[in-house]
């Protein structure tokens, strides 16, 4: 592994993948390329660190480090089994495999993994006579393996834990929305911290806890106290403290509003919980309020939120979508909104033509997040009191 020259690959949700793009470039990675669901890279040993350390819309980040073609499962187990995986593994470490394949010749991915477990097993066997132990849970050093057709690719997974697991996170409701799917919508929105935020339905509190991290420039991994390359035989401790250390000293004090509401008592007393793991009291308000009764009090200001889906909780749906859009036109004007919604009709139920529609995947549920432009008036005020 040439730490001065790695090739990296990024791993985010559909949808999110040039927003990725854009934050690896700010971040210093070099020949950054789009591929679906994922972006590849390339920079040093230090750029990993920041790269785990600060991407707010990564979900896994990994390093090749062997690829070739197999026909068959002998073939495949012959070169597994002639690598010197004692270059990245020490025998009395525990190791993990994760497995994607996608392949007519090689159909089980669990016996794929199995085959792979035992190449490495009997090379230390051979070598060292010492046999590693597998630990799923946590292992100290994770591989990633991708089978497509015959091509087998293995990486080294430096990350560990998927990045949206950001550390604050302590109470979740029926349907908390993934952390890097927060990040990605705000981003998409145009959030950057300069005038108001507003979550309307707010529920264990996500959204706002990501927004204020943006805001303020705080690293996404700022609560997170382990990392997969910590692990390795390379790791470089210093390195990694100093990288902390000047992302850190790039915290910016947020002057604006960051205000969540929502009408359920449970779930604000685990945004309260989360936003005071996050050390965000100062920053974030939770109201108990209906927004269906609320009134636009903040100038400028950003509306993002992920209405509940009736998927998950029982909502009715056309009445509830037609209260949003008459909430929007009568009391929030010169606003610029967005939601999130795997209902594909609302834009329908709400009444109102959004001004731009994406489509992104909330785990498994196809979604569209929906830009909603409210003027009052003429169309001269755009961007809603000349948010910048």
């Amino acid at each position: 592994m040439d730490i001065n020259n790695l090739k990296i690959q990024v791993k985010t949700f559909f949808g999110l993948e040039q927003v990725l793009a854009e934050e690896i470039k700010k971040l210093g990675g070099k020949n950054v390329e789009v591929k679906n669901r994922a972006v590849t890279c390339e920079g040093d040993l230090g750029f990993l660190y920041k790269l785990n350390y600060s991407c707010r819309t990564a979900l896994k980040i990994l390093v090749p480090i062997m690829e070739f073609k197999a026909f068959n499962e002998t073939k495949y187990y012959d070169k597994l089994y002639k690598f010197e995986w004692d270059q990245f593994l020490e025998p009395n470490q525990t190791f993990a495999i994760d497995a994607t394949v996608n392949s007519e010749r090689f159909s089980h991915s669990q016996f794929m993994t199995l085959k792979m477990k035992d190449a490495i097993v009997d090379y230390f066997q051979e070598k060292h006579k010492v046999r590693p132990n597998i630990n799923k849970d946590n292992p100290d050093i994770k591989f990633h393996l991708h089978i497509d057709r015959e091509l087998v690719s293995i990486s080294l997974d430096s990350s560990g834990d998927p990045l949206f697991k950001r550390g604050y996170r302590k109470e979740q409701t029926v349907a908390p929305i993934n952390e890097v799917l927060a990040s990605g919508m705000l981003q998409l929105a145009g959030w950057d911290g300069k005038g108001n935020f507003l979550d309307p339905m707010c529920g264990s509190g996500t959204l706002l806890i990501e927004a204020a991290m943006i805001a303020m420039d705080l690293p996404a991994q700022t609560f997170r106290r382990n990392f997969a390359f910590q692990n390795w035989k390379n790791y470089d401790s210093e390195l990694f403290k100093t990288i902390k250390e000047v992302r850190l000293n790039r915290v910016k004090e947020f002057t604006g509003k960051i205000v969540g509401y929502d009408i359920d008592y449970s779930a604000l007393d685990a945004a309260r919980a989360n936003i005071e793991s996050a050390e965000m009291e100062d920053v974030i308000t939770v109201r108990n309020k209906n927004f269906f009764d609320s009134e636009k009090d903040m100038f400028p200001l950003l509306m993002v939120f992920n209405p509940p889906y009736d998927e998950r909780i029982s909502i009715n749906d056309d009445d509830f979508y037609k209260k949003i859009g008459d909430t929007f036109k009568q009391h929030y004007p010169n606003t610029l909104a967005w939601l999130i919604s795997a209902d594909l009709d609302a834009p329908k139920k709400i009444g109102l033509r959004p001004s731009r529609k994406i489509k992104l995947f909330n785990g498994k549920l196809e979604t569209r997040f929906l830009q909603y432009e409210m003027y009052d008036g003429s169309k001269k005020g755009k961007y809603m009191d000349k948010q910048s």
